[in-house]
Formats: C-alpha cells, structure tokens, sequence
C-alpha cells in the first residue's frame, strides 16, 4: 500500500511521520489476520483526520467509521496511536476511498431503543448494549447478521481502547526522595505526554511565528510511582503545539534512560503522590 502525501507538511517531515509509524507498527500482526486501524486523511467536506476500523468480519465494505480526530496530522495520529498504543493491530494512514467508506445505512440500528442512530454513537454512549448486539443477539435476517458482525468490529475496537486502561499504573504512589536529592540510574516508563509551547522562547521572525515546544511527561517506576518531568526542545517549530521534526518525540509506553536528576518538588494530588524532576540527564543511547 502506498503511502499517500501528506498536505499542508515538508517531504522531509513527511517521511519522519511515516517513519515513525512504520515503527509504531513493526510489532504489529498482520491486517490481513487481525484488521487495522485506519487514519484517514482529510477530503472534501469534511477537514478533520479520522479513525476508522477495517475488519476480516465483514466480506464486503469492511471498513467502518469511528470517529473524527483532528485537523492536523500530528495531532490525529498522537490520538490514535496513544490510545491504541496496547492494540495488536496496526495504524495505517490512508486516503479517503468513497467507494470503500461511504455508508450505505446497515450500520443504522433499525430496531431497538437506538433505532434510527449508527452503531458508532451507539458506541460512544452506550457500549454495554453494542455489547449486547455483538454476543447475545440472535440474528433472525442476513441484515442483521451483517450489524451483528458490525457490532463485533467495533467492541474489538472497545476492547482495544481498554487495554490502555489495564495498563496504566495502580493510583498507589511514594515520593523518591526529598527536594533537592540527586537521583542516578532511574527507569521510567512513559504514561502521559502533554506538548507546550514556552511562552518565553516563542517570538516573531518577521512575519513567522516561532515556537519552541515542551514535552511535558508524567511516568512511573517498576514500583508504579509517578514521576513528572519536562523536555524543551532545541530546535524551533512553526507550528504551535508541535515538535520540530529534529526532536526526539516521547509517546506512551517509551522507556527513559535516565542517568541522573534531582527533585525539583513533591505534591499530592486525589490521593496520589507525584515527583517532579529537573536537571535531568539522559543516559547516551548506545
């Protein structure tokens, strides 16, 4: 499958997103065995990113709609890939195919409390009763063995989602020393990456805003303590809550390496225990 251009971004730029995602998705099963996950690119009418699910369940337009994501491309794929980031199944980045993604309305419930709403709304508010259609409905019409099968893909997707959940560290914290301790030789594991721009270091270059963007990370220990800790960039983005390509980008699920830090404060937060590091230095990548 061929990679589609990206609007709006640099060649360059391009090639580290697909990159990036080829990565992503090296530990990936196959789409054939499993599905994917599909990140479609803007078209006419309709400017955002958005996700959709292709599936092996359905013999014919197996590719359904989940929902928009975002009008820029980083922002779109941070949002799949971070919440699929436990998911077996690959994130691919793909053009609009009207043929192959047009609803044709057998994902429109036509019986039931939902009737007349599409399974993805059901989704949205109500997954116990897709749930329901998917395991415990007896299709009595091939249309709704269609929609049972529907239903199916998008608990698969459900369930994908909620694998992030299992995953995240138990709300059971210690603080790692007192302010102003040095701490060597520590192993985090990435849970939250939020970007920032530095007020400070954002200006004008003549008529081109310049950012310079801040990771800031919320992690935890083997022990499951939470830790936060910020990353500035170096080099200048043009685009403001965005990475320069020239950035090392952190995601959830990334390990830091890190040689040594101090505790720059400790602070309780709904019963939870945070430390905040500074003057963090990375252990060199061999």
């Amino acid at each position: 499958m061929a990679n589609p251009r990206i609007p709006g971004i640099p060649e360059a730029e391009q090639q580290a997103i697909y990159d990036k995602l080829h990565t992503y998705n090296s530990t990936k099963a196959s789409f054939k065995e499993t599905g994917c996950y599909l990140v479609v690119l803007p078209h006419d009418g309709h400017p955002a990113y958005s996700l959709w699910i292709y599936t092996p369940l359905l013999e014919r337009r197996s590719i359904l709609y989940i929902g928009d994501l975002a009008t820029d491309v980083y922002t779109a794929l941070r949002l799949a890939t971070s919440e699929l980031w436990y998911a077996n199944r690959r994130v691919l980045l793909v053009d609009y195919n009207a043929k192959r993604m047009a609803t044709h309305g057998d994902d429109l419930m036509s019986f039931g409390k939902y009737r007349g709403h599409y399974l993805y709304e059901i989704l949205r508010i109500d997954p116990g009763y897709v749930n329901w259609l998917a395991c415990k409905f007896t299709a009595r019409i091939p249309k709704q063995e269609r929609m049972v099968r529907m239903a199916q893909a998008y608990m698969a997707y459900y369930m994908d989602r909620m694998l992030k959940r299992s995953h995240q560290p138990q709300r059971v914290s210690r603080y790692l020393g007192r302010k102003g301790d040095k701490l060597q030789g520590l192993v985090l594991k990435v849970w939250q990456v939020h970007l920032e721009d530095d007020p400070y270091k954002t200006r004008m270059d003549g008529n081109t805003a310049i950012f310079f963007v801040t990771q800031k990370i919320v992690a935890f220990d083997r022990e499951g303590n939470r830790v936060q800790l910020s990353f500035a960039s170096k080099s200048p983005s043009y685009v403001s809550g965005q990475l320069s390509s020239l950035e090392r980008s952190y995601r959830p699920g990334d390990l830091l390496h890190i040689a040594s830090a101090r505790i720059a404060a400790t602070y309780e937060s709904n019963g939870v225990r945070y430390t905040r590091l500074n003057y963090v230095k990375m252990e060199k990548e061999v």
